[in-house]
């Protein structure tokens, strides 16, 4: 960890509502004039979309969840070097044609080839040496593993992080989720979804969910709606069907002040000594006036660093 050169990681799964987060945090950068380098979580994956396929057709459990997909030591290395001096690596998966260009011409104007490809990776890059925060958002802000495979295992990233914030939905809503965003987005259809679900199922017990135990702050969605049967929803539960969980591992370590926010957000009540339970709308306005005081702190002990 870094008081000088902090680092922010978000983290949750593919539909969790990282978004929301991601555009809290850049309202709050906005508003305190901090630069950000911007890492996506993506951008760590170790193959390529060809690649992806053409090793999940034979590998049933092979997936983006998992450490044989993704370069978890690159990652770390990244956080790392970061923390220690301000810079480091990144690069971006290019998920379409529109973004291969724009980067790959954003690239050569520095005097950078690019060849890739929507599904492809740009070259490595450097973070740049002025910005005041790295800001990761994507699947494993806070993995580890200590095991003694040096390919698979071996990393600890979440030991470099200064502010872990985890975004779950219970798992029903979240597999909903991905049902309808699959079938809306990419065509899948909800029995290919489902495939996809139970092929995942090993890394996301193995590596995905431990994450949310290294997390400083959670931020977990609720349904107040039936979703006993996630395979058959219709809908996906609308914000106002849903209660956010938000649980701090220490609410002093970050002045969280219970009753300010019990007095600011409307129908919110305390479930724990530090559990704060939030309707489902007022999501973003908790997430910036918990966040906001957190990030404050966090550059005033920069500038003192």
């Amino acid at each position: 960890m870094s008081k000088k050169h902090p680092v922010i990681a978000v983290t949750g799964s593919s539909g969790a509502g990282t978004t929301f987060v991601k555009r809290a945090f850049e309202n709050i950068f906005r508003r305190e004039e901090i630069i950000s380098a911007i890492i996506e979580g993506d951008s760590f994956h170790s193959v390529t979309r060809a690649q992806f396929k053409e090793r999940s057709a034979v590998e049933h459990n092979f997936s983006h969840f998992g450490p044989e997909a993704n370069d978890f030591h690159a990652l770390e290395a990244l956080f790392k070097s970061y923390g220690e001096a301000g810079v480091g690596k990144k690069r971006h998966y290019l998920h379409n044609a529109e973004e291969a260009a724009f980067h790959c011409k954003r690239l050569a104007d520095a005097g950078i080839a690019c060849n890739a490809g929507s599904g492809e990776f740009t070259p490595w890059e450097d973070t740049g040496s002025n910005t005041d925060v790295l800001f990761y958002e994507g699947l494993h802000g806070l993995v580890k593993d200590t095991s003694p495979d040096q390919k698979y295992g071996g990393y600890d990233v979440a030991q470099h992080v200064d502010i872990g914030i985890g975004v779950v939905p219970s798992v029903n809503l979240e597999w909903i989720q991905k049902i309808h965003r699959d079938h809306a987005e990419r065509g899948y259809s909800p029995e290919a979804t489902v495939d996809n679900i139970m092929r995942r199922m090993p890394d996301y017990i193995n590596h995905l969910a431990p994450q949310f135990s290294r997390t400083h702050v959670n931020f977990q969605r609720v349904p107040t709606v039936d979703t006993s049967n996630p395979f058959i929803a219709r809908d996906i539960p609308s914000a106002d069907e849903s209660f956010v969980v938000i649980r701090f591992v220490d609410p002093k370590r970050f002045g969280v002040d219970f009753p300010i926010l019990l007095a600011m957000i409307n129908g919110s009540f305390i479930s724990r000594r530090n559990t704060i339970v939030v309707p489902g709308g007022k999501m973003v306005l908790a997430m910036e006036l918990i966040l906001a005081p957190i990030i404050h702190i966090m550059i005033e002990n920069k500038l003192k660093a």
